[in-house]
């Protein structure tokens, strides 16, 4: 390590405050477009909600369209279709549901990669100041 004259110490110490400064606003760069990305994640589950809820509405509207067909005609013509049918975009409903729950997970929307870089530069300072 080279030494430094006393001279020295106010143009060290303005170029540790300028790398801190440029650190801690890397930092925030990072942690903006995390939150971004985490956001961007949370209007997908979102979406997936609105789309499963929406097929579960049309879902419950056919099967209830079936029983009533399936009970006047007392066959499985008419009925049996309307409950395949039903069936089917109840089976798609969960599908999205479980899709948009799964975006939504509280660990699934930590930003990982902010912190793990600020426990990193924690570090790292900690280790230069004890030099």
């Amino acid at each position: 390590m080279a030494k430094h004259a006393l001279q020295d110490a106010p143009s060290l110490l303005v170029d540790v405050l300028r790398q801190f400064t440029s650190l801690i606003q890397g930092e925030m760069k990072l942690a903006r477009a995390e939150m971004a990305r985490i956001v961007t994640r949370a209007g997908v589950g979102f979406a997936f909600l609105a789309i499963a809820f929406a097929l579960a509405l049309v879902s419950l509207n056919i099967l209830a369209s079936a029983a009533v067909a399936y009970i006047a005609a007392n066959g499985l013509s008419v009925g049996g279709a309307a409950l395949i049918v039903g069936g089917i975009l109840l089976a798609s409903a969960l599908g999205f549901a479980f899709a948009g729950k799964a975006r939504l997970r509280a660990d699934a929307l930590v930003p990982e990669k902010t912190a793990t870089s600020l426990r990193d530069d924690i570090a790292t300072i900690k280790e230069a100041s004890n030099v």
